[in-house]
């Protein structure tokens, strides 16, 4: 998956601010790969203000979202659950 610093590589000589087409014309001149090319097109079709602006919009690997259900499972598993000491049974 590509990350936002493979993003990035490719706008270093872009201005800002700039329009997604121009963004994506640029990284295809400094000869990104497609999988960079497919983050890029896949954002919203905007200006954008800065390389900040491109790298939150782009398709990029982020950390996996943690979701409610995540949130139960990870209760009901009591595996790892501690007792304080002061709630012990003795």
């Amino acid at each position: 998956m590509v990350t936002n610093a493979d993003v990035l590589r490719y706008l270093r000589s872009m201005d800002f601010p700039a329009p997604k087409e121009d963004i994506v014309r640029e990284a295809e001149r400094a000869g990104a790969p497609p999988e960079v090319l497919r983050a890029l097109r896949a954002m919203p079709p905007v200006e954008y203000g800065s390389t900040e602006e491109v790298a939150r919009s782009a398709a990029t690997d982020r950390a996996p979202e943690v979701t409610p259900a995540d949130l139960a499972a990870k209760t009901r598993n009591r595996t790892h659950q501690r007792v304080a000491r002061h709630l012990r049974q003795i």
